[in-house]
């Protein structure tokens, strides 16, 4: 009871939060007709003003009726009865303002701090021919982590934590025993892959580093690249403009900026990053609110704004501050922005600490980008189901239509609209693949590991020079002849998979380059960690390249802003 009653303050607190309820009218019922009264008489009304001890005595009095009565009563879970209140009253309002509670609130704080707790570990699972789990193994570790410290490296089988068996059990539950409060001892016994000896060491957990960017390098001569998908966190501008210094230093003159996946996050550090390349005095993004101090104009303050050429990479998946960083871009003809529609969110949430350690993410105001867009989707039908699928994550890839909200104009005079994320400005659907070549490739995952792991402690005979046997080689950026998987590669892999694995030939040929870019991948991560070993994915990434080649329209663009600018400010001085 102890517990239902300080839930049933927070929902009571959340409710109140919720100023001037209007009074309700209640239609009274006839004791000898379970109709009630607005069905077959006119219905006696009462003016009864609500407070705090009705809404609480009305919640108790529901709960007690639900205990006694529900066929599941008796094993009544009263954080996600009252959690689930809580969001499904906040849902009426907006579909992105959500209540967190104390477990929730917790993980919220780390991360946008950019980290976990836990040992630094990127683990994988292996399966035999049947599809049985044999064994979890380390990838990688993560540069400085515990398990780096620790020595713990590619290919070592997790035997044991704390005590607990690990043999046979997916990576998603060794993860869960790997991770844990800060300071806290995981004792793991692994075994090595290349001489079968087992060790025992006890690791401190620690907290990890969870960057927002995952990868910053030249992909190209003079073309930089910024991997932006880890959202907007409290150390994303200064990643962002470490990653731009070294990039600099490595000679970049030209840059492709990737917020595709990146949901969001702090509003402040978008514009910061936005600021980088927009102009002192040039609007960044308008927020308008009815509380006082969420209503204002945000303009650049850089006097020097920085004048590489920008190509900026969006999705479905780019969402909220991503999408401020991206408007201001465009609307400033800043950047060219490729890929597909952003998710179209246009709202602005501020935490509000509860009692007993919960919080309530509220929205506070709407923005809108330089032009004057209010780029938020509609959700005037009140379905969150329909709004985050078919609306984001399940909509039509065919269907790029523009949004559906009155047009504006970029300092340039081109069109843009609001009322739907942001419309790129060159279209490029992500490359897919068919169902049957999906099959195919999760079945060629295990072999490609096993082979890997054979492969890398120098098990094949014939290819020792891909031998991996030296320590992670962090902040490396990989070339071309790195780990190349050669024709006599392939087809021993090919033989393997055929004869362990029992996959047709056939099977493997229809996937061939799928084949050679995983193989590559496995082992660009055992020498140089599992952030490098994306640069591999990137060299098949239909919308990065496309972003690549559009840099010389990307550069014209910005010329042209330059233009518009100094033209509008010549009228204005008249």
């Amino acid at each position: 009871m102890k517990k239902q009653s300080a839930l049933l303050g927070i929902l009571l607190s959340v409710i109140l939060a919720f100023s001037n309820v209007p009074a309700q009218t209640n239609p009274t019922v006839s004791k000898n007709n379970p109709k009630t009264a607005t069905e077959n008489q006119p219905a006696t009304k009462t003016t009864k003003p609500v407070t705090s001890e009705t809404i609480e005595s009305d919640v108790a009095e529901a709960l007690s009726l639900i205990e006694q009565n529900h066929v599941s009563g008796k094993n009544l879970d009263y954080n996600d009865v009252f959690k689930n209140a809580i969001d499904s009253m906040l849902h009426t309002l907006d579909p992105h303002s959500n209540y967190f509670d104390a477990k929730e609130f917790e993980q919220f704080r780390t991360d946008q701090s950019s980290r976990y707790f836990g040992i630094g570990a990127t683990i994988g699972d292996l399966s035999d021919a049947d599809g049985k789990v044999v064994a979890t193994f380390i990838k990688a570790t993560f540069e400085g982590a515990p398990a780096h410290r620790a020595g713990l490296s590619y290919g070592d089988k997790i035997l044991e934590v704390n005590g607990v068996s690990m043999v046979g059990k997916p990576f998603s539950e060794v993860r869960n025993h790997l991770r844990g409060p800060r300071g806290t001892v995981a004792k793991l016994t692994v075994e090595k892959y290349g001489s079968g000896k087992r060790e025992t060491v006890d690791i401190i957990r620690d907290a990890v580093a969870q960057p927002s960017i995952s990868e910053a390098y030249m992909i190209r001569p003079g073309v930089g690249y910024i991997n932006m998908s880890g959202g907007f966190n409290q150390t994303t501008f200064a990643e962002f403009r470490q990653a731009m210094a070294i990039l600099k230093t490595e000679g970049m003159q030209q840059l492709v900026i990737d917020l595709r996946n990146n949901g969001g996050g702090l509003v402040n550090q978008a514009y910061y990053v936005a600021n980088t390349f927009i102009g002192k005095g040039q609007t960044i993004f308008t927020q308008k609110g009815r509380l006082d101090g969420t209503a204002d104009t945000y303009p650049s303050t850089n006097a020097t704004p920085d004048e590489t050429p920008l190509v900026v990479l969006v999705n479905r998946n780019s969402a909220s501050a991503s999408e401020i960083l991206a408007g201001a871009l465009q609307d400033h003809d800043r950047a060219l922005i490729v890929g597909e529609n952003s998710f179209g969110k246009g709202l602005v949430q501020n935490p509000f600490q509860l009692e007993y350690g919960s919080m309530l993410l509220l929205t506070i105001a709407k923005y809108e980008t330089p032009s004057g867009r209010l780029i938020q989707r509609d959700y005037s039908t009140g379905d969150l189901y329909d709004y985050y699928t078919k609306g984001g994550t399940y909509r039509d890839e065919n269907n790029n239509e523009k949004p559906k909200g009155p047009e504006t104009k970029t300092d340039s005079g081109r069109i843009v609209y609001g009322g739907g994320g942001i419309m790129p400005d060159e279209v490029v659907k992500p490359q897919t693949v068919s169902n049957e070549s999906v099959r195919i490739q999760q079945k060629l995952v295990n072999p490609a590991f096993a082979f890997a792991l054979d492969l890398a402690y120098g098990k094949i005979n014939g290819f020792e020079p891909y031998k991996v046997d030296k320590p992670i080689r962090f902040d490396y950026d990989i070339k071309q002849k790195d780990f190349e998987i050669t024709d006599s590669i392939y087809q021993a892999f090919k033989n393997y998979a055929v004869q362990k694995y029992k996959v047709p030939a056939s099977q493997i040929d229809k996937e061939k380059e799928f084949v050679i870019r995983i193989l590559r991948t496995e082992l660009v991560t055992a020498a140089y960690g599992s952030q490098t070993s994306f640069q591999v994915f990137n060299e098949y990434d239909n919308q990065l390249l496309r972003a690549i080649e559009l840099l010389p329209q990307a550069k014209q663009l910005a010329i042209e802003a330059q233009k518009a600018k100094k033209l509008n400010s010549s009228v204005t001085n008249r």
